[in-house]
């Protein structure tokens, strides 16, 4: 039986939460040596293979059968939808507005799973939460002044890309649920979508000619953090937590990383702050965040 979020854990979900927040930084960081739809790929790949060896060699989970070409296929199509348009996002737009807008998936993942499974259906108090969160969204769209420069050439169409990527991560989210994933190894999930990240964007970096590699240290410095840090590391320790602590009170500390992901995206890679966006991201957040405790913890 699961227990109570105690201090260890909360602990832990705040470093998760600044390494998820890094995240968008790292790969805008290094965007014009390799571009991010390739970043995303190469990082998929190794760590595709990683979660094998460690799933073979170590913890020896077992693998549910005849799932791979049906919800396996499904996930890891969304993840790799996902985090192309990320990448594609982030192009466009600042690694702090990215961050906050991929973190609309909870948002997505509550109104599909509501359609879909009985036992998620939303209260009068979680809608109140939507409508807040759709609010403080409508705000960072249409009041956030644009900015135009170099490193932030169409913010609107970045914006729009994350908020996209938002609902893949949220439709992949409703994909495990109401499959037979759900009764899966977590370690056989995050395969099919790192896998998945993999086979899909590859072709894309090739066919879209965003290939281009200029090898120096930060390069190297942020794939090798993507990898082995964001890919294998903090998803082993998320799917650690999940076993042992309610779900529901580590989804809410998740909330955490678009605000260490916007402080992140100021302090190293000088973005600048919209009041506007400020405004609208907390009003977002904070109706996230009813939606994700209005319900029942699992």
């Amino acid at each position: 039986m699961r227990k109570a979020v105690d201090g260890k854990a909360s602990a832990i979900m705040v470093l998760l939460c600044l390494i998820w927040g890094l995240q968008q930084v790292a790969i805008k960081a290094v965007a014009t040596d390799i571009p991010p739809i390739l970043q995303v790929s190469v990082r998929s790949g190794v760590a595709a293979v990683l979660v094998l060896l460690f799933t073979r060699l170590l913890s020896r989970d077992q693998w549910l059968e005849g799932v791979a070409f049906r919800s396996g296929l499904v996930v890891g199509f969304l993840f790799a939808t996902e985090f192309m348009l990320v990448a594609e996002g982030l192009r466009w737009t600042s690694a702090s507005h990215m961050v906050v807008f991929m973190y609309t998936a909870p948002l997505f993942a509550a109104i599909g799973l509501h359609l879909r499974l009985p036992e998620e259906r939303l209260n009068p108090r979680q809608w109140f939460g939507m409508a807040l969160a759709f609010a403080g969204l409508l705000i960072t769209f249409l009041l956030t002044p644009q900015a135009q420069n170099d490193a932030i050439p169409n913010q609107l169409l970045g914006d729009l890309l994350g908020l996209c990527g938002g609902f893949a991560w949220g439709m992949t989210t409703v994909a495990v649920r109401v499959s037979r994933l759900s009764e899966a190894p977590p370690t056989q999930t995050l395969f099919y979508q790192l896998f998945g990240g993999f086979i899909f964007l590859m072709p894309v970096a090739f066919f879209t000619n965003q290939i281009t590699f200029n090898s120096t240290p930060l390069v190297w410095a942020s794939l090798g953090f993507q990898t082995l840090v964001i890919s294998c590391a903090t998803y082993f320790t998320w799917i650690w937590l999940m076993r042992k602590y309610l779900t529901g009170r580590l989804g809410v500390l998740s909330f955490m990383t678009p605000l260490f992901g916007v402080l992140l995206g100021i302090l190293l890679l000088d973005e600048p702050l919209e009041p506007t966006f400020l405004v609208g991201s907390v009003l977002a957040l904070s109706g996230l965040i009813i939606v994700n405790t209005g319900g029942k913890q699992s």
